[in-house]
């Protein structure tokens, strides 16, 4: 015993090379590939070999981890398997956790395994719709009427936001059923369409018209500068406003004017492609305009590692970015008490569309108007044809941006279509 010393341990931390390192009897310090440090205790019962991780360093320091597998040592010389005491006893706690605790685990287990998005998501619908009701009961004891009733609370406020709660507590009570937490799955026979309704017919997206752009863009002050500015960066740059929420300072590289969208913030993108390669971010060539805007964000950003930091509770969750609904509120409210029949009522991602609908008027060629808005080419265009065309990509948004300033400070069009300009 006592082959460790605390100033070797931290040498190997610091080091951040994975070890295994034995402190004697069956006491081994380990520094897993991702930089977590444990404490586990190899032993023998019943003839296999056997190992129980004790906790981790530096949680567990040098002096208590020998005094645990003391502690187990002599369990064992009396019979008792302590890595089998341990998952029981951890299954025993398990199953007393609350829907919370359940949700928590669901979470953490789920996060390499979904979009950052899509966990950001669920995420907020539990907290939101979920937490405040059953939070704190027993995740066993709840019953399916009780999910119904969360359900039909949320479908008064959007029918959309309630399938989604739906689906979150499919995933949390389907995770519990796998770590034996819950005998059943409450949510198993709960219908979305008989508590939610069926699915509204699917709305078209919305081409706003130049003149609606003319009437829309000089009055945007009014929505608020950072709303403003949003509005703007998707209309010219074609990104879905998950994209824009989620971006960070370090995405942004104004030396060469390009904003790279990870990988895991692009909607519809796996992080693992089926050949096991990494799919690769996008770059999006930014105009002088959309770089301006982004200084602009910069100075009200006040610091934080985000583009666009949530304000309202940053006392409460720290430095984390603003939910995609904020600018949804916003426009709402923009619509409908300034803009009146100006222009249509539109959403995010509408602009998207726009701005898609006004690259082809540009005379954009359609493959690269598609990789603006990082479309898949498919097909043997897609095997075949590697190249991003940025820098083609970089002279139609420059079009697209021109044309935006144009109907913002009321100018008329002075922009040579692609198709007539030599590219």
């Amino acid at each position: 015993m006592g082959k460790l010393t605390d100033v070797q341990i931290r040498q190997w931390m610091k080091a951040g090379i994975p070890v295994a390192k034995s402190d004697g009897d069956g006491l081994t310090f380990t520094l897993s590939p991702s930089g977590v440090a444990s404490w586990v205790l190899r032993y023998r019962h019943g003839g296999k070999a056997k190992e129980k991780t004790i906790g981790r360093y530096p949680d567990i320091s040098l002096a208590d981890g020998r005094r645990f597998a003391a502690e187990d040592r002599a369990s064992i010389q009396r019979g008792t398997d302590v890595a089998m005491e341990k998952k029981k006893a951890k299954l025993t706690t398990a199953n007393a956790w609350t829907v919370q605790q359940l949700a928590e685990d669901y979470l953490e287990k789920a996060s390499g395994r979904l979009a950052t998005a899509t966990i950001k998501g669920r995420r907020q619908q539990l907290r939101d719709y979920v937490f405040p009701l059953i939070g704190n009961m027993p995740a066993r004891e709840v019953e399916p009427l009780l999910l119904v009733d969360i359900v039909e609370r949320v479908t008064v406020k959007s029918r959309h936001v309630a399938r989604l709660v739906l689906i979150a507590l499919r995933e949390v009570f389907g995770h519990g059923i796998a770590r034996h937490v819950v005998a059943g799955d409450p949510s198993a026979h709960i219908k979305s369409n008989s508590v939610i309704g069926p699915r509204p017919t699917s709305r078209s997206r919305i081409k706003l018209s130049e003149p609606e752009l003319r009437a829309l863009l000089p009055a945007l002050p009014a929505m608020g500068v950072q709303n403003a500015l949003m509005v703007k960066i998707l209309l010219s740059t074609a990104t879905r406003i998950g994209e824009l929420v989620g971006a960070k300072w370090e995405h942004i590289d104004f030396e060469k004017r390009l904003w790279t969208i990870p990988a895991e913030n692009i909607k519809g993108r796996k992080v693992k492609a089926n050949n096991g390669e990494d799919v690769k971010d996008f770059l999006i060539p930014m105009t002088p305009q959309v770089t301006a805007w982004f200084l602009e964000l910069q100075s009200l950003a006040f610091g934080s590692g985000y583009v666009l930091p949530i304000r309202s509770r940053k006392k409460a969750v720290g430095d984390a970015t603003m939910e995609p609904v904020t600018l949804n509120a916003a426009i709402n409210t923009f619509c409908k008490k300034i803009m009146g029949d100006k222009c249509r009522h539109f959403t995010p991602h509408d602009l998207r569309s726009t701005a898609r609908s006004h690259l082809g008027a540009l005379g954009v060629d359609l493959l690269i108007a598609e990789r603006c808005l990082n479309h898949s080419l498919g097909g043997l265009v897609g095997v075949y044809d590697q190249h991003d065309y940025v820098e083609e990509r970089r002279k139609a948004l420059m079009l697209l941006s021109q044309f935006i300033d144009a109907c913002e400070t009321g100018k008329p069009i002075n922009v040579v279509p692609l198709k007539l300009a030599a590219v």
